[in-house]
Parts: structure tokens; sequence; C-alpha cells
């Protein structure tokens, strides 16, 4: 080394900063599950408790969606709630002559977003949803299913105990308006002069019309 070059004097010193440093030990409950996972352990299931104490526990509840669109009209739907891992599923009450195909779930098993980010692909949004949990599913309330405005108005037994017991709220149904039976009336259209009045009933009760029985004896009056 020339004496023309100046000797570094804190060449270590951030090396002797890092090694006086204060260490802060680990989290022991991370340690213990690294350890335990090197020694091909199992891993902590966080959700072993509530599965094991609401296991089977499904909050049902009776839920309407009036559809605006042309062709559709009050839908109804049943909610379960499973309290072991607090995932949704929503099933359709189908019914026949609806005129509608026979959809069996409206929303498979998995947890409802209030308001949900929608993405390309799954995990792409890096933003925490807030989903629907038992205190806001109470009746007379609304729960939005994916732009769908449903309106709960019932449940069944074993849910209006729970909500008493854990919750101390009582579940009370609400009436619902009538709705106008799906009545389907088609008028008989009026004599055209063709024949008799028989034969034009023939053809309105059935597309093979059958020539009509004749009355012996108002032919031979």
């Amino acid at each position: 080394m020339n004496d023309d070059e100046a000797y570094p004097e804190n060449l270590f010193a951030k090396t002797r900063a890092m090694i006086n440093m204060k260490q802060i030990p680990p989290d022991q409950a991370e340690v213990k599950e690294y350890l335990e996972v090197m020694l091909k352990g199992g891993r902590p299931n966080k959700n072993l408790e509530s599965f094991l104490n609401n296991d089977r526990k499904v909050l049902a509840f009776n839920i309407l969606w009036e559809d605006k669109t042309y062709d559709g009209g009050d839908k109804y739907y049943i909610l379960n709630y499973f309290l072991s891992d607090g995932r949704i599923e929503v099933k359709e009450i189908n019914t026949q002559n609806s005129g509608r195909f026979p959809f069996p779930m409206l929303l498979k098993k998995q947890k409802l977003a209030k308001s949900p980010i929608l993405t390309h692909c799954p995990g792409m949004s890096l933003k925490s949803e807030e989903f629907y949990g038992p205190a806001d599913l109470l009746c007379g309330q609304g729960v939005e299913i994916y732009g769908r405005n449903c309106l709960i108005y019932d449940c069944d037994d074993f849910t209006k105990a729970w909500y008493q017991k854990n919750m101390g709220v009582e579940q009370s149904p609400v009436k619902l308006a009538k709705g106008r039976k799906n009545v389907t009336y088609q008028a008989v259209p009026s004599y055209n002069g063709y024949g008799s009045p028989e034969d034009s009933l023939g053809s309105v009760y059935s597309l093979n019309p059958k020539a009509p029985k004749v009355d012996m004896k108002k032919m031979f009056k």
C-alpha cells in the first residue's frame, strides 16, 4: 500500500455493529412448528377445534330472490351456513312445470364475500375480503350473492335455537306477500261455420282430432 492511499479506518465498523446488535429470538411457536415439520411430524390444524365442536351443525335459511329480468320472477332458495368452517352453499328449490332448467345449486360450498373482488385468476388480488358470518344472517335482512339481492325470510328450528342460545337473538319469520297463482287458460275459439261445433272442438282438444260420436237418439227424433 502506498503512502498516498489512506487506509479505511471504519472498514469493519459495519461488521462490528452487526455482531454487537441485540439478537431478537424467533417466535417459539414458529420454531416448534418448523422442527415438527423437519422431523416429519404433522402440521398444526388451526381449524381443528372449530371442526370438532361444530361438525354437522348447519344453519339453514329460506331466502327469496326477486328476479327483475324479463323471464324472471320470485325464486326461492335454501341457504346453508356450515358452522365448522364458515362456508355457505345455496340450493335452488325446483318446482314442476316452472319452465326453467332445474339447476341443483346457485352457489357451491364456499366462503361468501360481502363485496367480492373479481379477478381473472384466483389469488391475483391482495386486498382482504369480508365474508358473511352468523351475525349477518338474520331474518328480515338481505344477503347479496354475487349481484343477487336476496331476502332472508325464515329459518329452521335448529337455527332459531342456536341463535337464541349463542347470540341471544330471536329469529322471527317474515310474512311474504302471496304471489299470483300461475293459472293458464286458453280461450276456446268461436265456431267457424264448417261442420258441426263438435268438429271444431275436436281440433282444439287434440292435435289429431277424432270424429265425434253420433248421438243416435238425437238423430231419430
